[in-house]
């Protein structure tokens, strides 16, 4: 059900966009993209602006933040004065599926290129809200089997990890999951996310599965662990409120991105540590939404991030692990520790199930929100 005060903001907002627009001449995304943002299928609208797309423009859309600029340095950048006439547009607008969904059946898809995740791009795919590669264009031999899809290109790896505050615990620190969730000798508020992603993987560990038999997750077992150290818990929303959370000593430990451990040891000092042991390796991807104005010079852009070079400046900026295989050997050795995707880092991780999630994701999530709650 909508919310009537929602309803009421964004039909004031619709008002403003009728008075700003009619009879003018706009740019047909911007447009667009201001009423996906208000949450707005834009074919049940009736509006009449004369829109026009910009030729050569691909719109990139990543979660906002660091990687807003990073990406336009590493990547758009570089691409726009490679290819004449060529204008990549990174955006942090965040492209969740409700948002690839409706404007795909709305038939108004503003975006070319989205980061999200392999799994997302098998799930979405197979709801015929993607294009599929073209690999004649893309090199499936710069990425391993597993980060890849039909319909996603792994574009770099990251991981959810132990971090703990060393200065708030006493005695040892912690090593895995099991200690996490050992609140008699480890005590102290921890945080986990208000997702499952990492986070069902985590309690299995804890509760003694092999890390090769994480999968299928066997998601009663997992919620019930969960439900253990739940009074012990404040679950994290953002990367930006987990880092908060360690740096105002709310929690002792956490399980957290780790390129947010990276930035609150950098931001914090040496109290804050983390493991890759035991650490749940995840590999972002490059999709493209099904009837993307801009899908042929996507293929093209997509391209252009496998080189292992700019892998390896987005690990220095930002933390994410380089996705091509021939990267490794590129990290300097001061920068192999917090490299993900180095053969020794994997090696400790387990390597998340892309068919898994792909099938489970929305009903176990459902669960697990209903169970933190409760």
């Amino acid at each position: 059900m909508t919310d009537p005060g929602h309803q009421e903001f964004r039909d004031d907002c619709l008002a403003i966009l009728r008075e700003q627009t009619e009879g003018k001449r706009v740019h047909r995304r911007r447009f667009l993209q201001a009423l996906v943002a208000l949450g707005i299928a834009p074919a049940a609208l009736r509006f009449t602006p004369v829109a026009h797309a910009a030729s050569g423009e691909l719109v990139v859309v990543n979660w906002g933040g660091d990687a807003v600029p990073a990406y336009e340095d590493i990547w758009a950048k570089p691409f726009n004065a490679a290819n004449s006439g060529a204008k990549v547009v990174i955006s942090g607008a965040g492209p969740t599926s409700g948002k690839i969904k409706a404007m795909v059946e709305s038939g108004s898809v503003t975006w070319d290129v989205c980061d999200r995740t392999v799994p997302a791009s098998v799930e979405l795919g197979r709801q015929n809200l993607l294009e599929k590669i073209d690999w004649n264009v893309v090199s499936k031999d710069k990425l391993r089997p597993a980060h890849r899809s039909d319909w996603g290109v792994g574009a770099y790896l990251y991981s959810f990890v132990l971090t703990y505050d060393r200065n708030a615990l006493k005695g040892p620190a912690p090593k895995n999951w099991a200690d996490f969730w050992n609140v008699k000798d480890f005590p102290g508020k921890r945080t986990l996310r208000n997702n499952i992603e990492g986070m069902l993987e985590a309690a299995l560990m804890a509760d003694g599965v092999a890390a090769d038999k994480i999968y299928p997750i066997d998601v009663d077992r997992a919620l019930e662990k969960i439900k253990e150290i739940k009074e012990h818990t404040i679950f994290w929303t953002s990367g930006a409120e987990s880092q908060q959370f360690f740096r105002n000593r709310e929690v002792v430990m956490g399980n957290l991105w780790h390129t947010r451990s990276m930035l609150l040891q950098k931001e914090v000092g040496d109290r804050i540590q983390f493991t890759f042991d035991q650490g749940i390796l995840f590999a972002g991807a490059w999709i493209v939404p099904k009837g993307a104005p801009g899908r042929e010079l996507a293929w093209k852009f997509i391209a252009s991030t496998q080189r292992p070079e700019s892998q390896v400046e987005l690990l220095k900026r930002v933390g994410n692990g380089p996705i091509n295989p021939e990267a490794s050997a590129l990290v300097s050795t001061d920068l192999a520790a917090y490299n993900c995707g180095s053969p020794e880092n994997v090696a400790k991780q387990v390597a998340v199930d892309n068919e898994w999630y792909a099938e489970q994701y929305a009903t176990a999530l459902n669960r697990y929100m209903d169970a933190i709650a409760s």
